[in-house]
């Protein structure tokens, strides 16, 4: 047996499991990873081809263009952006920055498998507070609040539930936290939210030293596979977050297709449409045929099934299967007898709803 040994809490990650795809043979209808339906903004894929002749150069290592293109977008301060390799990368590096061992790192039951993973690798300890009804329950996050915790993550809108806080509930948590604690807002599906009550906590960063706001292009812009994701904070957290980044860390295409993706309103308009379409009908499609779908402003539908043998998450997930569907399973985050079903094209939505009858009946 080796002699070398990982630091402690390595060992007891379990490895981060995307969502099942299929292997390239056949049609397979892929709904179990949250991706764009409508794909990537073609402005952004034809920015990406025209830098595929300076592949050799190194990138922009402040990703500069990138940041400028974020802060006209949203009117923020490109000085206080920070570009990643998708939002996991920042939301890791945070942790790293802010948390080691003897530290906690604080995040609701059903949160992102990423603050588990990110907070063992970094040698603190996890620690989650319950939820109510599948939604993060301040007065549980401050009720578990010690003075060890460094972190409090959460994701708003949170995956793979759906639900969401509202502004005034965040800012409620944010000030029930001792100031020597870094609040994360997670807001990896914020551009599909349309309540009136949500905010994406863009705006208590301008207010608070100690809040972090962290977005990604995976979802809405449709470029999961470049892996591409910023935060936005205040300058003495953006400091620190440079100081720990890999000088290079965001590619050249990433860079480019971003600026363009960024750019692009109307594509994501319409994949905001698109969304608002779908997601209610296929929650009411699956309503009607007997299952219990959970309120959602994501991109995804969280479904619940009777816990008996033939009828329950994983008997529907296998029968998906045999109809060339993809969905995701929710053992690892405590959720086994629910699926998480992405909303897809018209067809695709179609597919899943008439398979799900058929499974029902």
């Amino acid at each position: 047996m080796s002699a070398l040994r990982p630091k402690s809490g390595i060992l007891e990650i379990s490895a981060y499991v995307g969502g099942k795809s299929g292997d390239g043979t056949s049609n397979v209808i892929k709904l179990s990873s949250n991706e764009n339906p409508l794909g990537a903004s073609p402005k952004a894929i034809a920015a990406y081809r025209d830098v595929a002749g300076a592949l050799q150069l190194y990138p922009d290592g402040g990703a500069v263009t990138l940041r400028e293109a974020i802060g006209a977008r949203y009117d923020l301060d490109p000085a206080r952006l920070v570009c990643g390799a998708g939002s996991d990368e920042l939301l890791a590096l945070l942790v790293r920055a802010y948390a080691g061992p003897g530290d906690e790192v604080l995040y609701s039951a059903h949160g992102f498998m990423m603050y588990r993973i990110s907070t063992l690798a970094a040698g603190a300890t996890p620690v989650t507070a319950p939820e109510r009804l599948l939604t993060t329950d301040v007065d549980a996050m401050l009720a578990a609040v010690t003075t060890r915790t460094r972190i409090v993550f959460v994701a708003n809108p949170n995956n793979p539930t759906g639900s969401y806080i509202s502004d005034a509930e965040m800012r409620r948590l944010h000030a029930g936290l001792p100031e020597d604690v870094l609040l994360v807002i997670d807001a990896a599906y914020a551009e599909y939210v349309r309540r009136a009550d949500y905010g994406d906590g863009n705006a208590l960063v301008d207010e608070a030293a100690n809040v972090v706001t962290t977005r990604t292009f995976s979802k809405i812009h449709g470029l999961a596979g470049l892996r591409l994701g910023w935060m936005y904070a205040q300058p003495e957290v953006v400091d620190v977050i440079n100081r720990t980044r890999g000088p290079f860390n965001v590619g050249s295409p990433s860079l480019a297709a971003g600026v363009a993706a960024i750019g692009d309103v109307e594509h994501e308009a319409r994949s905001v449409e698109h969304n608002d379409r779908w997601l209610v009908w296929l929650s009411q499609e699956l309503t009607e045929s007997g299952l219990v779908v959970h309120p959602s402003v994501g991109n995804f539908l969280l479904v619940t099934f009777p816990e008996e043998e033939g009828q329950d998450a994983a008997a529907a997930s296998r029968y998906l299967e045999s109809q060339g569907i993809l969905a995701r399973a929710m053992d690892g985050y405590g959720l086994g007898h629910s699926l998480r079903i992405t909303i897809g094209t018209e067809s695709d939505n179609r597919a899943v709803a008439k398979a799900l009858a058929e499974f029902v009946r």
